[in-house]
C-alpha cells in the first residue's frame, strides 16, 4: 500500500512532513511517496536516516500556497502538466498508483485541485472536509468545515451519506446518528438552507435525529453533523480556540497561585495532558475531503510530524475500510430511493 504524503505542505516544511512520513513508514508498514522540491526534501529525509523503509521522492517544482486563490489557483490546479506538489501526487491516486494522498497545505488548494484532478463521485455535486469533534461522550464528524461555504440542501444530504459512510466503515460506529446543525431543535429552526435540508435528511433512510445545536454536538448527542461550509469552519475555529484557551488560563491559574494549589496542579497533570491529548488535532493528523473520486486527507498547517504520522495511519485506516467504493454505493442507492419531490428535482 503506497501513500502519497506532500512534502511541502506544512507551514514549517519539510521538516514535520517528511519525519511524519518516515514515523509513518516504520509503525505501519506502508510504501511513502514524497512530492515536492528535491533539493529540500531529500536533505530532510537523508537526516531522518530512514534506511531501507520504502520511501521514494518525486520532484515537483513548484507548491501552492495560500496566496493562490481564485483563476490562478483553478490554472495550476487544472494544468494538463501538473508542476505542484499537490496536483502531482493527486494524479498518482488518479492513476491508482497510491491509495491515498496527504497534505497539510492549504485547504482550498488542496480541495479545488482534488475536485478537477479527480472528481467527483457520481451523485456527489460538492466535496466535504470531515473533521472530528471531541465529544463528552466520544468523538461527532463534522462535515463541511470549509471546502464549500455556500451551499445548497441536495449538496448537505450527500454530506450526511458520507459522514455515514466513513463513520462506519472508519470510525466503527453502526447506524450513526446524524444531525443537522441549527440554532434550535425543532424541525422549523434555522435558515432557509437548514429548513429546506430537514425533510431530505427525514426521507433520506439514514439514522436522522433531527436538529442539533452547538452544544448538543459536544454533549455527543449526534455522531455526525451536517452544516455547511461557512457556519462549520466558524465552528471548527471556534472550536480550536476555545479549547486552547481553557488550557492556557487553567495553567496561568496554577503558575500564579499559592505552593498548595501548586501542589494540586501536579496531581492534576495527568488529567490535564489526556484533555490536551483530547483537543489536539494532531491526535488525528488531517480530515477527509469527502466526495472526490480518491482518498485525500487535509491536515492543519501547523501539523508536526506526530500530526503528519497520525495522517498517514488515518489514510491507510481509510483505505483498507474500502470508504470509497461504500460511498460511492451509499450515494448511488440512497438518492435512487430519495423521493424526487424531497430533492426538488
Amino acid at each position: 500500500m503506497r501513500i502519497v504524503v506532500d512534502a511541502m505542505g506544512s507551514d514549517a516544511f519539510p521538516r514535520p512532513d517528511v519525519e511524519g512520513a518516515v514515523q509513518a513508514a516504520r509503525l505501519y508498514g506502508v510504501e511513502i511517496t514524497l512530492v515536492g522540491d528535491e533539493k529540500v526534501v531529500r536533505p530532510a529525509l537523508a537526516a531522518c536516516d530512514p534506511g531501507s523503509l520504502p520511501i521514494a521522492v518525486m520532484h515537483a517544482p513548484e507548491m501552492l500556497t495560500m496566496h493562490d486563490k481564485g483563476l490562478s489557483l483553478a490554472l495550476k490546479a487544472k494544468r494538463r502538466e501538473p508542476k505542484t506538489s499537490m496536483a502531482l501526487g493527486i494524479d498518482l491516486v488518479k492513476k491508482r498508483e497510491a491509495v491515498a494522498f496527504v497534505t497539510a497545505g492549504n485547504t482550498g488548494a488542496a480541495a479545488t485541485t482534488a475536485y478537477f484532478r479527480l472528481g467527483t463521485l457520481p451523485g456527489v455535486e460538492r466535496p466535504a472536509l470531515c473533521p472530528v469533534f471531541p465529544t463528552h461522550t466520544g468523538t461527532c464528524l463534522v462535515l463541511d468545515v470549509g471546502a464549500n461555504p455556500d451551499c445548497k440542501p441536495e449538496h448537505l444530504l450527500q454530506f450526511a451519506i458520507m459522514g455515514h459512510v466513513y463513520a462506519e466503515k472508519v470510525r466503527g460506529v453502526r447506524g450513526p446518528r446524524i444531525g443537522l446543525l441549527s440554532n434550535g431543535e425543532e424541525p422549523g429552526k434555522g435558515n432557509l438552507l437548514i429548513r429546506e435540508t430537514y425533510p431530505l435528511l427525514a426521507a433520506s433512510g439514514l439514522n436522522f435525529i433531527g436538529n442539533v445545536e452547538g452544544k448538543e454536538l459536544f454533549a455527543g448527542a449526534a455522531d455526525v453533523v451536517v452544516t455547511d461550509g461557512f457556519s462549520g469552519n466558524i465552528l471548527l475555529k471556534g472550536a480550536e480556540a476555545v479549547g486552547a484557551l481553557i488550557l492556557d488560563i487553567v495553567r496561568e491559574k496554577i503558575q500564579a497561585a499559592s505552593p498548595f494549589v501548586k501542589i494540586g496542579g501536579l496531581l492534576v497533570r495527568p488529567t490535564l495532558r489526556s484533555l490536551r491529548r483530547m483537543l489536539d488535532p494532531s491526535e488525528e493528523g488531517a480530515a477527509p475531503l469527502l466526495g472526490v473520486d480518491g482518498l485525500v486527507f487535509i491536515g492543519h498547517g501547523r501539523s508536526d510530524a506526530l500530526a503528519m504520522q497520525n495522517a498517514v495511519r488515518v489514510a491507510k485506516l481509510a483505505a483498507e475500510a474500502g470508504v470509497l467504493e461504500s460511498v460511492r454505493a451509499e450515494i448511488g442507492g440512497r438518492l435512487a430511493r430519495a423521493p424526487a419531490a424531497a430533492l426538488g428535482s
